[in-house]
This record gives C-alpha cells, sequence and structure tokens, in this order.
C-alpha cells in the first residue's frame, strides 16, 4: 500500500552514511509516497531503492493503519504509535552498528533524524518525531510470508546457500545454522537482542530491531532493567528456535528436531538443561 508523505526541515542526531536523506512523515495531503509491505510494517516504510538495488527503509513516520497518523494511548507515557521516541532511535542504531561489526548480518544503520515540526501528545508534552533511516537487501520479514508472492521470497531463499554452514538439504536446517550462529556470537560477546522473533528476521537472514537491546557497551539506562539482563538470555534460545520452527512450517518441510537440537548444541546451547 502506497501511503502520502511531506517532507520536513531536519537536523541529523547520528550518522553512518553520505547517502541521500528521507525526512518524510505520514501526511493525508502530501505530494510524495512511502510503501508499506505489510500489516506488520506498522511505522516503518520503504522510501526508495539504492544504486545497489538495497531498499531504503524509514521507521518512526507515522502509522500505517487507521486515519490518524499517530495514536497516544497513555499507558507507556511518550511511548506513541507511530512514532520513534529519540533514546529509543539511537541504542537502535547504535546497537545495530555493534552487533553488525560482529559479522552478523544485519540492516545497514544510515542516520537518525530530528524533523523540525512540533507535536504535541495526548498527555500534553511536547516532542519532534524521530527517524531511523536504514538499508536492506531483504524488505520482507519472515512474519511477511503471508503477503508476499513465494516466488518473490524464493529469490532470497535461494541465496541461504552462499552462506558457511554444515551440509543440509533441508532449506529450514540451512537457516538454523545462521540464526543459531547468530546468537552464539550474541551471548559470547555478552549483547542481549531482547527482541528475536518473526518480525526482526528478513528472509534475506538480516537480523533486525535493537531499540530493546543491550551490551556492555550500551547498558539499560535504568539500574532496574540492568539487573534483570543476565536472566534474560536463555529464553533467547527458545525464540530463536520459534523462528526456524516459523521457516520450516512456511516451505513445507518436515521438522527434525533432533537435528535442530544438535545445531544448537554445537553452538554451546544445550536444551536438556532446561527440560522437565
Amino acid at each position: 500500500m502506497l501511503f502520502n508523505a511531506s517532507e520536513f526541515e531536519y537536523s541529523v542526531v547520528c550518522q553512518a552514511s553520505t547517502s541521500r536523506v528521507y525526512p518524510y512523515m505520514r501526511t493525508p495531503d502530501g505530494c510524495l509516497t512511502m510503501d508499506c509491505i505489510s500489516p506488520h510494517h506498522g511505522r516503518s516504510y520503504i522510501v526508495a531503492q539504492d544504486s545497489k538495488s538495497r531498499y531504503i527503509v524509514s521507521k518512526g513516520n507515522g502509522l500505517s493503519y487507521t486515519q490518524y497518523n499517530l495514536l497516544n494511548t497513555g499507558e507507556f507515557g511518550d511511548n506513541t504509535l507511530g512514532l520513534l521516541l529519540k533514546k529509543d532511535a539511537i541504542r537502535d542504531f547504535n546497537l545495530g552498528q555493534e552487533i553488525s561489526s560482529l559479522g552478523i548480518k544485519t540492516n545497514h544503520m544510515e542516520y537518525v533524524l530530528e524533523l523540525h515540526t512540533d507535536i504535541t501528545l495526548s498527555n500534553g508534552h511536547n516532542l519532534r518525531p524521530i527517524l531511523l533511516q536504514y538499508s536492506v537487501e531483504c524488505p520482507y520479514r519472515i512474519c511477511d510470508a503471508a503477503f508476499v508472492r513465494r516466488d518473490i521470497l524464493d529469490t532470497y531463499i535461494e541465496k541461504w546457500d552462499q552462506f558457511e554452514t554444515h551440509t543440509h538439504d533441508e532449506r529450514y536446517l540451512k537457516a538454523a545454522e545462521i540464526l543459531v550462529k547468530n546468537l552464539r556470537i550474541l551471548h559470547s560477546n555478552n549483547i542481549l537482542h531482547n527482541a528475536i522473533h518473526v518480525q526482526n528476521y528478513t528472509w534475506a537472514l538480516e537480523l533486525l530491531d535493537f531499540e530493546l537491546s543491550c551490551s556492555p557497551r550500551y547498558p539499560y539506562d535504568s539500574e532496574e532493567d540492568q539487573k534483570y539482563v543476565k536472566d534474560l538470555f536463555s529464553r533467547e534460545i527458545i525464540y530463536t528456535y520459534e523462528v526456524i520452527n516459523h521457516i520450516a512450517w512456511y516451505l513445507d518441510e518436515k521438522l527434525n528436531y533432533r537435528k535442530i537440537d544438535n545445531i544448537f548444541q554445537n553452538n554451546g546451547f544445550d536444551l536438556q538443561i532446561f527440560s522437565i
């Protein structure tokens, strides 16, 4: 679906690229357009493709549902559906770059932008919209499969053979090797992604969305939140398993739990310690 948007003056908060800036915001009468590719992308839009055919995504520029651009329900303070808070955008940007530097395939961060237009929330607070701009090889996330033609996704799935993995005939096991390896790299560097699910992996197996992540370099601001970090690592093993499970079902490949468990075991994750 195409959505109307307008361009605004802006300031650069963070920068990791010299590519074009897209300071867009959804507006009903805007003369520009942004592309939303599935109902799972509530505040992220494709705004362009670059010279390398990577998709430029802008996150935080208004809701892709309801007639209202933004919705503030009040229970989470300034957190507003359609917006991205400045501190979250900066965390997403910084953690994304750190995780990418470890060899994990991620989106390429480009900018954090602050738009020069004021918004008054329902709680009376004033703020300016913040955008996170990045590029991806594949704009379709695992959860988007129901909304994308199979032949389009196959162009990305066929590239999984290029990854250095153990020999598997089943495509879901090729993906499992990459996803579990990613988890091993994260955890061996004491990095908690904290949002591993089918909405944050693309069909090119790019890991996305780091606004809830933390690392020794970028710990949580709250001492209370930081106190619980060590207890959250184990559940990411299960969440990664669920992504693998989802891929296998979509590809109509019969699950072999022993083989999946062995992949986890080979990466240092022993599921038996959690068994009852």
